[in-house]
């Protein structure tokens, strides 16, 4: 029952306070002769403005301050000339197709989401193989066909528009889902009558962040949306409300359930407990874990929201309600998680009763189904699901197949099953079902890709960051390889948000190993991996530990002699681009090539556009005189120094309101201008595209393969056939 809103998610100047950054020459070197130019190719011209803002004292000029309009005539012209570049570059590179072709052949296998049981029907998605959107069906009973019930392939010619969040009525008559067109976090809500397959009239607009809930009667539910914006694109997104929609009324005679005008920066996630007597208001300030839980009696008429949890001090995650008990997973007094219940009737915190208390690992779900608690940890960046009785007696584990990520176990109280996936390194997807009773699992759905795991070892290791910090990473790479240090290599990082980067399955890693590259996965300070404290020793003024960390990664791997600094690229996306973007900067000697994606590039004004301010949990922001100069030390679009860089190529899209393209557009430009090596620095700018949720099959495989052959031509990799 956990109403979790969707994660939010989700930068020259003298370098102050970056104890890694390259010190600015006092004379600019001549640029080296470059690979563009032997290709007969120039960067476009950038026009460089005069704007400088003052941050409690010091002057800061933001020369690209115009590439904020993604849609001015002269930013227009600018991102044309700048794919011009990019793919007339990357259509030079004759392992171009062959990479395409080896992705789009992997690519092509059935691919299972979790099933869903409402009302004795189940629902689940499924993608044939290359369909740009998965579709959704529905059947009587496992074994049963099913029938399509949604099929998002028919709503665009292009595939971009797509399904985000949804839910099912509790008779399973009625599906509630939220489409996403281009890429956008903006929700259109839309009403289908599971038996006709048709729509109702109901289309509810302006809404983002937010899930959907219904009664237990299905005449309505609720969802959380946001005023008409003027600038749906950029502007801040503020005042979110909550409202019950009726069905088969229009969006204008919504109730409104619940605002706070005096708090402009909260946000609200509904749920409805099962037994259809509460609304569970999930109240959120940030993309800090802490939250608040307010409660309304569904039995009463105009019943009053009521705080049950109102300090903000912890992470309270609704698991389940039985009479007047609640079962919550927290992180109060556990910085790993635990278990407690609450009386309703007597919620006073001295009353509260610890189910499952923390442990060593990191609880990072948890669940009720058939009266049993489900619980997921982490252990050392890998699942374990462990089960428990409603009094917290431990019941055993789930047999998991290995080192991997298992996510799911939802359902309903009294369902005697449920539902699980896992995946690994060289494992797809596999679905699961689960008897709750029995402990046993059995395989609902296993894919069948065209390539062979035993060829393929993964191994986990553990390396000491700057600070003596112990820091897990995992490698996969064919069978076989010689540590003679010429093996290329792909860092991947994050390091954010308390989000946790796991092993999983993916074809775009796995067509990297085919061509000989290894793959490599540090869980850097900043996730999630390790709990409350792993998290809060990457943010704020702590945010250099995670560049620490990945750079210690990379220094690991050319010790043990799996690479060498020009056989070794980077690659990170949204908070990940930051990442790149700042270690590029301050270690440039240590990398051949880097691949920014939709990274947050401009720290001094991130927290103007859309739902940028909710990051400040994690960054900060320049507002704040001691935060300023620890921002600019490492923000990518004020440290571009006049020194060689590895080759970059920077992915965004000119549509994205997560992270707003102005990010990448003037780290582009800054990169441009400071270059004196010769490798190229080049952008990517998707159209029809946005932060990266919902986005076609083609285009991912379009920009993964510009993606490798632009390391191909950069580090010297093999292309697929060789």
């Amino acid at each position: 029952m956990s109403p979790r809103p969707i994660s939010l998610l989700a930068l020259g100047l003298l370098v102050s306070g970056c104890p890694h950054a390259t010190d600015a020459p006092t004379a600019a070197p001549e640029p080296q002769a470059s690979i563009l130019e032997q290709l007969e190719m120039t960067y476009p011209e950038t026009r460089r403005g005069d704007v400088v803002v003052d941050h409690h004292g010091t002057k800061v000029p933001d020369p690209y301050r115009w590439l904020e309009d993604p849609d001015s005539e002269e930013s227009r012209q600018w991102i044309e000339a700048q794919n011009a570049l990019t793919f007339g570059f990357l259509e030079t590179i004759p392992e171009r197709e062959p990479i395409r072709e080896r992705l789009t052949a992997l690519w092509d296998y059935e691919r299972y989401g979790l099933p869903h049981k409402r009302g004795g029907r189940y629902f689940w998605f499924k993608n044939d193989g290359l369909q740009d959107q998965a579709v959704l069906y529905v059947a009587d009973t496992l074994e049963a066909e099913p029938r399509v019930l949604l099929d998002p392939n028919l709503l665009s010619e292009d595939g971009t528009v797509a399904v985000g969040e949804y839910d099912y009525s509790e008779d399973g008559r009625y599906l509630a889902y939220g489409l996403s067109d281009g890429g956008s976090d903006w929700r259109t809500w839309h009403v289908r009558d599971v038996e006709t397959g048709e729509d109702l009239a109901d289309a509810l607009k302006w809404s983002k962040f937010s899930a959907a809930a219904w009664t237990k009667d299905g005449t309505g539910f609720f969802y959380s949306r946001y005023d008409e914006p003027e600038d749906p694109l950029e502007q801040v997104n503020l005042d979110q409300k909550l409202f019950f929609h009726r069905l088969g009324t229009p969006q204008s005679e919504d109730v409104l359930v619940y605002a706070r005008p005096d708090e402009p920066e909260w946000g609200f996630a509904p749920s409805v407990t099962e037994d259809g007597e509460l609304l569970v208001i999930w109240v959120w300030q940030s993309t800090e874990e802490k939250n608040r839980i307010y409660l309304q009696d569904l039995t009463v008429a105009d019943a009053e929201v009521t705080p049950l949890l109102d300090d903000f001090d912890a992470y309270y995650d609704p698991v389940g309600k039985k009479g007047r008990q609640m079962w919550f997973r927290t992180d109060l007094d556990a910085p790993r998680g635990r278990v407690i219940r609450i009386d309703l009737d007597d919620p006073e915190q001295a009353r509260w009763v610890e189910v499952v208390p923390e442990s060593a690992e990191t609880l990072s779900a948890a669940s009720i189904v058939g009266d049993h608690l489900l619980l997921q940890y982490m252990k050392d960046a890998h699942t374990v699901v462990r089960r428990f009785d409603l009094e917290g007696n431990a019941l055993g584990d789930v047999t998991l197949p290995g080192l991997g990520t298992a996510w799911g176990f939802g359902g309903r109280m009294d369902d005697p099953e449920t539902f699980y996936g896992y995946t690994g390194f060289t494992t797809p997807d596999t679905i699961y079902r689960y008897d709750v009773s029995t402990g046993e699992s059995a395989v609902f759905r296993s894919p069948t890709v065209a390539f062979d795991p035993d060829d393929y070892e993964t191994r986990q290791v553990f390396y000491e960051s700057r600070d003596g910090t112990r820091v897990p990473m995992f490698i996969t790479h064919k069978n076989g390889l010689s540590l003679d240090g010429n093996n290329p290599t792909l860092l991947y990082g994050y390091g954010g948000f308390n989000i946790s980067i796991t092993p999983e399955f993916s074809v775009s890693k796995l067509v990297w190993m085919e061509m000989g590259g290894v793959y490599a996965v540090p869980n850097l300070r900043g996730g999630g991996e390790y709990g409350r404290e792993w998290h809060e020793a990457g943010i704020l003024d702590r945010k250099q530990n995670v560049y620490d960390d990945f750079i210690a990664a990379a220094e690991w791997l050319i010790a043990q002699g799996y690479t060498r600094p020009d056989k070794l690229a980077i690659q990170g996306r949204s908070n990940g681009g930051l990442l790149v973007g700042a270690t590029m900067q301050q270690r440039p000697d240590l990398f051949g090539a880097t691949l920014p994606g939709v990274g947050v590039m401009d720290m001094l004004r991130y927290h103007l556009f859309t739902i940028g301010w909710a990051w400040a949990s994690d960054y900060g922001t320049a507002d704040d005189p001691e935060m300023f100069p620890v921002l600019q030390g490492y923000s990518p679009v004020h440290n571009a120094t006049p020194q060689p860089y590895p080759a970059t190529l920077i992915v965004t899209a000119d549509h994205d309101d997560r992270v707003v393209p102005a990010h990448s557009f003037k780290f582009a430009a800054a990169m441009q201008a400071a270059q004196r090596g010769p490798d190229p620095i080049l952008i990517r700018i998707e159209t029809r595209a946005g932060h990266g949720a919902g986005k076609p099959v083609t285009m991912k495989i379009d920009e993964i393969t510009d993606e490798w052959v632009f390391l191909v031509r950069t580090l010297g990799v093999a292309s697929p056939d060789q």
